[in-house]
């Protein structure tokens, strides 16, 4: 008889920690966030221009938020990694098809003053409280520096950006 009883408090115990760790879980899946990035072109790079070339991307998060409080703030960071080159201190564009590189750095503001990353490197990341009404666009500033002298052709790089709420 003891033994069942230590069986019956044994499978409620289990049934309960279920639930617990089902508690924990919903509201982390109550909340969720879409991401939408426009690429960032730069157009053609003249190197005999004394100005450098900027362009500019947006990121746009939209999230949502759980039912019972549909308004709530959710804050949410980007962060950006540094490209092919490893470094935040000087990103670089690859020419299709060789081994020519061309500087390029991205930015948080239009004065070109911070570099967007991950928070290392001298890096920062970007945060922001969305609602399920305020998606936030974030704007990426990119710029290339005047006077490299690179040869013609299609020059490139993969960024991942990484939202986290």
């Amino acid at each position: 008889m003891i033994e069942v009883e230590r069986m019956r408090i044994r499978s409620l115990y289990s049934i309960m920690m279920v639930f617990i760790l089902l508690a924990f879980a919903l509201p982390a899946g109550a909340f969720n966030c879409n991401v939408n990035v426009t690429g960032l072109s730069f157009g053609g790079y003249d190197v005999f221009s004394a100005i450098p070339k900027d362009s500019a991307a947006t990121i746009t998060v939209t999230c949502n938020a759980p039912p019972q409080n549909p308004n709530a703030p959710i804050p949410v960071s980007i962060s950006l990694s540094p490209g092919s080159s490893g470094s935040f201190a000087q990103r670089q564009l690859q020419r299709l098809g060789g081994p020519e590189l061309l500087a390029y750095n991205l930015f948080t503001t239009p004065s070109f003053s911070t570099v967007w990353g991950d928070g290392s490197g001298g890096s920062q990341t970007q945060t922001n409280l969305v609602t399920r009404t305020t998606p936030w666009n974030a704007t990426i500033f990119g710029r290339i520096p005047a006077g490299q002298n690179v040869p013609a052709g299609s020059y490139s790089d993969v960024i991942t950006v990484t939202i986290e709420w």
